[in-house]
């Protein structure tokens, strides 16, 4: 895989980062190859970007990991988590050895569609993540378009969800019919609103 620009620094691609942006992760462990073959996909892992008024660049994923601090509940927590930005892409590409990308959405975000991501958040955070074999069959439910359980949900569901939440994306496709690689741009996404998203973009972490 290539990138069509030259890497950014963390520090650039952080302050460059707003609201709906997409951060998306290739790794080399196991679990990362799987989900990568199941779904045919070139990454594994996939957050989108929450840039709030005064607060810092956060990041709103699903994951495995505690290690990081859930800004909505001010505890560590495994499942569907809302990261300081910064942090939690030092721990994908540091604590778990993954390549970065910044893929920039090219929309206006206005004041509705932010309270959207607030109230999705407050909807999601905290739902547990699925098993490596849960997943697959969430996702595979989903590519004949039925809808899977709601007590739990993977990465790509959980911005799926929220793209929807803000009218990015319409619903007559449930939220596990998505998978990381939809979020590259090989994929046709078919947003609303006039939105697109940009070419990806590397960013080197130290």
């Amino acid at each position: 895989m290539s990138s069509p620009s030259a890497p950014l620094s963390l520090d650039v691609a952080v302050d460059l980062t707003r609201t709906g942006d997409l951060w998306l992760f290739r790794g080399r462990s196991t679990a990362d190859h799987a989900i990568r073959v199941l779904t045919n996909a070139p990454v594994n892992h996939v957050g989108m970007a929450v840039v709030l008024d005064d607060l810092p660049p956060l990041m709103w994923h699903a994951e495995l990991g505690k290690g990081l601090r859930d800004v909505w509940t001010g505890q560590h927590q495994r499942g569907v988590q809302l990261h300081d930005l910064r942090e939690a892409v030092q721990q994908w590409c540091g604590r778990y050895e993954q390549r970065a990308w910044l893929r920039q959405l090219d929309t206006a975000v206005t004041r509705e569609m932010e309270d959207a991501v607030l109230r999705t958040v407050a909807r999601l955070d905290g739902t547990p993540f699925p098993s490596t074999v849960a997943l697959a069959g969430r996702w595979a439910r989903g590519r004949i378009r039925r809808a899977a359980p709601a007590e739990l949900t993977y990465c790509a569901e959980v911005v799926a969800a929220t793209y929807t939440a803000m009218g990015l994306l319409d619903d007559d496709r449930p939220t596990n019919f998505y998978d990381p690689g939809m979020f590259w741009s090989g994929d046709e996404m078919g947003l609303l609103r006039g939105a697109r998203l940009g070419d990806e973009i590397a960013v080197a972490v130290p």
